[in-house]
């Protein structure tokens, strides 16, 4: 009876002795799309606010375009006196191609006079080249105004991905230099988990493993594949300290998930390889 009192003894204190496996600690990462303007200008409008959910296409914000309103309107100003001067030279160069074929008739049938033909043919040719000079004015004209329009179409700028909007950092009446983030979106597949393992068990991760995730009201099933592994030690980021983790080396891996998780960036968890 003694013995066996004493292997239940040490059976439960084998049992308190055993440590539970946690995972490896880690946390939610989103990484923001920053919009910014390819130019500079003061901010007109602001049509986004923050949390908003966005989609492609959506305005995000204006920026001032007085000045590139009317680099347009000159633009088509004159490209519409381009066209009037065409107008004008293909009248000139059909009164000149009249009169050229009637001083060759004339020459022809030896009722003319050689300075009047030669004078029909030298404004015929300066007929002709005024509408090669006028027809590369327009193609000119033209390019202008397609930049111009262009560079009005970038004052409005409009989210090329979809996703929450995290942050602000211009308002209305405010200046923003260019190429600077206006508005920052978090894309969903931007979402992924980064954790750590330690160096004693490193080599039992790979790249392409999965994992699953678990954390506090979770979902369950949650999985990933693991995308990154470094290629030096460090030391436990402050973030996921613990008593039984300080001053340990690990190595910080990353783990995604074909269009993002479904976590909130931030948010600790726990990792399991599968």
């Amino acid at each position: 009876m003694k013995r066996l009192l004493a292997a239940l003894c040490l059976l439960l204190l084998a049992g308190c002795g055993e440590k539970k496996d946690h995972g490896y600690l880690g946390y939610v990462v989103g990484e923001d799309a920053l919009i910014a303007a390819p130019q500079a200008g003061w901010v007109a409008k602001l049509a986004v606010q923050r949390g908003q959910q966005v989609k492609h296409g959506d305005l995000l914000f204006t920026l001032d375009d007085t000045r590139e309103t009317a680099s347009r309107d000159q633009a088509i100003a004159t490209l519409s006196q381009a066209a009037a001067q065409m107008r004008d030279a293909r009248a000139t160069l059909s009164l000149a191609q009249k009169e050229l074929a009637r001083q060759s008739g004339l020459m022809k049938a030896r009722a003319g006079i050689a300075q009047n033909y030669d004078i029909a043919k030298s404004n015929y040719q300066q007929a002709v080249a005024r509408i090669a000079q006028i027809e590369a004015q327009e193609k000119e004209a033209q390019a202008v105004l397609a930049g111009a329009r262009y560079q009005l179409a970038e004052r409005d700028v409009v989210a090329k991905t979809e996703g929450r909007v995290e942050d602000i950092y211009f308002r209305e009446g405010e200046y923003a230099p260019a190429m600077t983030p206006v508005v920052s979106v978090l894309p969903p597949r931007n979402i992924y988990v980064r954790f750590f393992v330690p160096e004693t068990q490193f080599a039992k991760m790979k790249l392409g493993q999965k994992v699953s995730i678990t954390c506090d009201s979770c979902a369950k099933n949650i999985t990933a594949t693991v995308t990154f592994i470094a290629q030096q030690q460090e030391f436990t980021p402050p973030v996921i300290f613990s008593v039984g983790s300080r001053e340990k080396l690990v190595f910080k891996l990353e783990a995604r998930a074909p269009g993002g998780l479904k976590l909130n960036p931030g948010q600790p968890v726990e990792v399991h390889p599968l």
